[in-house]
């Protein structure tokens, strides 16, 4: 199957005013699943001729699941800047990762003034820095302290989660929810990658802690006493 070929037959069906189209996640990289949808931005100011200015939706079309992400350009300039408020530009990496289905001259503008902002990574400051740190401290405690095995693991993995992310924000490297959060560590740096999540992986809780706590002294350390959120 030709995947532009499937969205473009797609786009005609349900979105035939989309100016720009590019098609991000699996199927944009060529790594799917048995389980992969395929991931779809669509922009164009007559998307809604009955108002609105953003949708994102499912739809299943020719044995695919499409997930799809559609905006008017004012939509897309909210979303992204939202996105890139929390950290999390996914409409943003779609859009300049992503495989073009439609745009032309007018996507490749889009790219160049996105993936600038992109490539200046997350901007984070040192308030936001030290909350992270309280409760990344706050979760280390409760890890320690815990006894019920189930409470252990929960915390853990929720710790494994707000560490990540400490990481890549100190590191001006954007975060990601989900699979993504991962792979974003790995892709900043495979070897603190791996020593965070190894002994996570095999159970070893205590020294995951102990790997979790070289994470947090080196992003600036414990936040405790006095600290006011």
């Amino acid at each position: 199957m030709t995947y532009l070929d499937l969205c473009e037959r797609f786009i005609d069906r349900e979105f035939p005013a989309a100016e720009i189209a590019v098609i991000g996640g699996s199927t944009a990289r060529g790594d799917r699943t048995a389980s992969s949808d395929i991931d779809l931005l669509v922009i164009g100011d007559a998307l809604f001729p009955n108002g609105g200015t953003s949708l994102a939706a499912t739809y299943r079309f020719e044995g695919e699941i499409f997930e799809v992400f559609a905006y008017t350009h004012d939509g897309y300039r909210e979303w992204a800047r939202g996105g890139i408020d929390q950290h999390r530009p996914v409409i943003v990496h779609m859009l300049v990762e992503g495989e073009e289905v439609r745009g032309g001259q007018a996507l490749t503008a889009l790219r160049e003034e996105w993936g600038a902002r992109l490539a200046d990574g997350p901007t984070v400051d040192e308030h936001e820095l030290a909350l992270r740190r309280y409760m990344i401290t706050d979760l280390l405690d409760d890890l320690r302290d815990a006894t019920d095995e189930l409470e252990r693991n929960v915390i853990a993995w929720t710790l494994f989660s707000r560490v990540a992310e400490l990481v890549l924000l100190a590191e001006r490297h954007w975060i990601g929810t989900g699979k993504y959060l991962p792979r974003r560590l790995r892709d900043l740096d495979p070897v603190r990658a791996e020593r965070l999540a190894a002994p996570l992986l095999h159970g070893d809780l205590t020294a995951f802690a102990a790997h979790a706590d070289e994470e947090l002294a080196r992003a600036g350390g414990r936040v405790q006493d006095g600290f006011v959120r």
